[in-house]
């Protein structure tokens, strides 16, 4: 049974490395999952998980609880995501400046291939601006809610709703142009 937020942030509190291992246990592979869709590069994104997880684990005294802990920790996951893409266009990269990313799906060991239309998917995700890839992903991967994604992305709302809604259009163009 996943510990809830509230479990995490108390035994984080109390005993840090007891939290610390709720905390993994909680969001490791969602983050590392969260990562990679954005990043393609198993490598990449085990070191920005990583990276995440110590960046939460230093900061959490900082942590005032004004936004659910989930969307503090995947904005530093994606902070981290989008450092690793930075680091790959050789300039600093943040959400509102992030442009198309489109390392190839294959080039990874790790990537199943043999599913077609799960490639042309990715594809079609890595073809557009970084903050609709990531809106997109945290909407249809990870099922957040409007709200959660705002949080994640410092937006708003309905601008999530808005550019969750544009990704899934140009998504759509390209996986009819390439079918």
């Amino acid at each position: 049974m996943r510990a809830t937020d509230a479990d995490i942030m108390s035994a984080m509190r109390h005993d840090a490395h007891k939290g610390f291992g709720l905390l993994m246990d909680s969001y490791g592979e969602a983050v590392y999952w969260h990562i990679r869709r954005l990043v393609v590069s198993h490598a990449d994104a085990q070191d920005a998980a990583q990276e995440t997880f110590v960046r939460v684990f230093r900061s959490f005294g900082t942590f005032k609880g004004d936004s659910p802990l989930s969307a503090w920790v995947y904005r530093i996951a994606t902070n981290e995501a989008l450092r690793v893409i930075g680091r790959r266009r050789m300039g600093t990269v943040t959400i509102d400046e992030a442009g198309p990313s489109c390392p190839t799906v294959g080039a990874d060991e790790y990537a199943d291939t043999s599913d077609r239309a799960a490639v042309m998917l990715q594809e079609a995700i890595l073809s557009l601006p970084s903050k609709q890839q990531i809106v997109f992903n945290l909407r249809y991967y990870d099922e957040l809610s409007y709200e959660e994604i705002a949080a994640i992305a410092d937006t708003t709302a309905q601008s999530a709703k808005a550019s969750y809604h544009v990704a899934k259009t140009k998504i759509t163009q390209y996986m009819n142009s390439h079918e």
